[in-house]
C-alpha cells in the first residue's frame, strides 16, 4: 500500500514524522489531503471554502524558513472552522447567507492560526458550521448541511460539525474547532474524535476579540489521538498582550502528560438530566452504556468510581440564565454582522432561530444580564468546591448517538424549538463554558449500528494536565478505530 492510500489513517503527529525522518514531503501530505477532499467530500460538504493554491504554494516553499525545533507538525495539513478564527484575504462567513454572498475576507489571521502556521501546519480548507455556531449541528441554510461519515444520513454534531467530518473521514488528521456550549466535544462523540475544551483563558481569542459572551467561548482542536489534542495545546496556548485574563500556567507542557501516572482518582459519573420542561430523564440506553462501560474501564485501572451527581448543575434555572446570556450575545454579533455588511441584518438574512434568539437577547434589560451571569459563576464556585473532594467527573458527552439530519431544523411557525432540542441534547457540555472548566469527550462506544458515542470527563479549572493523563489511559486500555476513514481511491 502506498504512503498515500495509508496517511488517512494517520494522526498529526505520524504524518509530521513521516515529513521529518524524510519518508514524506510536505507535498505529498497536502496533495494526498486534496484528492481525498475531492474523492470523498462531496458526499459529505465539510470543506466548504478550498484553499488548494494557497496549501500547495505553502507546502513548496513557504515552510523552509521554519524552525524545525518549534515547528514540529512542518507540512501537515489541517483545516479550520470558519467562525470565529480568521485566516486573511480568506472568505469568512460564520454560517450567515448575507456574508457568504458579499464573499467578506479578514484582512489578518488570528492569533491562533498565527500559531499553527508557524507550527509548520498547512491549511488546506475552511469547514462548515451552523449559523453563527448556534446549534450542535452543521446544516446552514448558507452551505447546506455536513454529513457524518458513519451514516450520510446523520448529523455530524456541531458546531464544529465540518471539521468532525473531515477528521473522522480522514480527510486531515487534525482540524480546529470552538465550543460555547459543547461544540468541539458534541461533534467529537458525533464523530468518534477526542475533543478537548481547554479552560477559559488558555487560548487567546485575539487579536480582534478579547472575549465572547463573557468567557463562554474556547477554542482548540478535534483530534483522532490525544497525543496530538495535548501537542497542540502546548502550540496554541498561554497569554497574549490584550487578554482579559489567563488560565494558570502548566507546570510542564501537555504533551508529557500523554501516558504519565494519574494515581488513584475519585470519579464520579451521572447520566441524568434536567430538561427545558424541568422534568428529569435519563439518557439514550447507548449514551449509559457508554458511561457505564468507561466506568468499568476507569474502576479497572484502579480508580475509585461510583455514581455521584454535581447538585451545582442540576438547578432548574440553568437553561433559562444560560439563554439569556447566550441571546444577548447572538443579538451583540447580528450588530457586528451589520457592520460588515453596511447595513442593519433583516429577518430575511437569517434562520428564523437566529433572529428570534437575537430578538430574545434585545429584549434582556442590562440588570437581567447582569443576574443571569451572577447566576452562572454563583454555580461556578459551588462546582470549584466539589472538585476540592473530587478529581474528576464522568457523563455521557450528549444524551443521544448522532441525531438525523433535520433534527434541528428551525421555522416560523416555531423558531425556537431547535434550541429546546439542542438544549436537550447537551445538558452535559454547556454549563462548562460558564463555569470555565475543562472537559474532554473521548470516544469508547459504539452502537449495534455502527455510530460512534463519546463519553465527557470534566476536572477542576486549570487542570488539563489531568484530563490529558487520564484520556490518554484510557486510549491505552480501549484503543478507538476510526472506521469512517475514506483512503484514497
Amino acid at each position: 500500500m502506498s504512503i498515500s492510500m495509508t496517511l488517512s489513517n494517520l494522526d498529526a503527529t505520524a504524518q509530521a514524522e513521516l515529513v521529518r525522518t524524510g519518508q514524506a514531503t510536505a507535498t505529498d501530505l497536502v496533495e494526498a489531503a486534496i484528492r481525498r477532499i475531492y474523492q470523498h467530500d462531496r458526499e459529505l460538504n465539510s470543506v466548504i471554502v478550498p484553499m488548494f493554491d494557497e496549501a500547495r504554494e505553502v507546502a513548496a516553499k513557504g515552510l523552509a524558513s521554519l524552525d524545525p525545533a518549534v515547528a514540529p507538525f512542518r507540512g501537515v495539513p489541517i483545516v479550520v472552522k470558519d467562525i470565529i478564527a480568521q485566516v486573511a484575504d480568506v472568505p469568512y462567513a460564520a454560517g450567515l447567507r448575507p456574508l457568504k454572498q458579499l464573499g467578506w475576507r479578514p484582512r489578518h489571521d488570528s492569533y491562533l492560526v498565527a500559531a499553527l502556521r508557524r507550527a509548520g501546519f498547512v491549511i488546506v480548507g475552511k469547514t462548515n458550521t451552523s449559523e453563527l455556531g448556534i446549534l450542535p449541528t452543521a446544516e446552514p441554510i448558507s452551505y447546506g448541511a455536513t454529513r457524518n461519515p458513519y451514516d450520510p444520513t446523520r448529523s455530524t454534531g456541531g458546531s464544529s460539525g465540518g471539521t468532525g467530518a473531515a477528521v473522522a473521514a480522514g480527510l486531515v488528521p487534525v482540524g480546529h474547532g470552538n465550543d460555547g456550549g459543547g461544540s468541539i466535544r458534541i461533534p467529537s462523540s458525533c464523530c468518534g474524535l477526542v475533543g478537548l475544551k481547554p479552560s477559559r483563558g488558555r487560548v487567546s481569542l485575539g487579536p480582534d476579540l478579547a472575549e465572547i459572551n463573557g468567557g463562554l467561548v474556547c477554542e482548540h482542536v478535534l483530534a483522532r489521538s490525544v497525543r496530538d489534542s495535548a501537542a497542540i495545546l502546548d502550540l496554541l496556548a498561554g497569554y497574549r498582550a490584550g487578554d482579559p485574563y489567563a488560565a494558570p500556567p502548566p507546570a510542564r507542557p501537555y504533551a508529557q502528560e500523554v501516558g504519565a501516572k494519574t494515581g488513584r482518582l475519585k470519579i464520579r459519573y451521572f447520566t441524568r438530566y434536567i430538561t427545558p420542561s424541568g422534568t428529569i430523564a435519563e439518557s439514550h440506553p447507548e449514551c449509559l452504556a457508554a458511561v457505564e462501560q468507561a466506568a468499568d474501564v476507569l474502576a479497572n485501572l484502579g480508580h475509585d468510581v461510583h455514581e455521584g451527581e454535581i447538585p451545582a448543575l442540576q438547578h432548574k434555572d440553568y437553561v433559562a440564565r444560560f439563554l439569556a446570556v447566550w441571546s444577548t450575545g447572538v443579538a451583540l454579533d447580528l450588530d457586528n454582522v451589520g457592520a460588515m455588511l453596511g447595513r442593519a441584518v433583516t429577518p430575511e438574512d437569517v434562520e428564523p432561530l437566529t433572529w428570534a434568539l437575537a430578538q430574545m437577547g434585545r429584549a434582556v434589560s442590562g440588570p437581567a444580564y447582569a443576574a443571569g451571569w451572577q447566576f452562572l459563576r454563583a454555580r461556578g464556585r459551588e462546582l470549584a468546591s466539589w472538585f476540592d473532594t473530587h478529581d474528576l467527573w464522568l457523563t455521557p458527552t450528549i444524551t443521544s448517538p448522532p441525531v438525523p439530519l433535520g433534527h434541528f431544523a428551525s421555522s416560523a411557525k416555531d423558531p425556537m424549538g431547535a434550541i429546546f432540542k439542542a438544549a436537550e441534547l447537551a445538558p452535559f457540555t454547556a454549563p462548562f463554558n460558564s463555569t470555565g472548566n475543562p472537559a474532554i469527550s473521548v470516544p469508547l462506544h459504539t452502537t449495534p449500528e455502527g455510530l460512534p458515542v463519546g463519553v465527557q470527563l470534566v476536572a477542576a479549572y486549570g487542570r488539563e494536565d489531568l484530563l490529558i493523563r487520564i484520556a490518554s489511559q484510557l486510549e491505552r486500555a480501549k484503543p478507538w478505530q476510526h472506521k469512517a476513514t475514506r483512503p484514497d481511491a
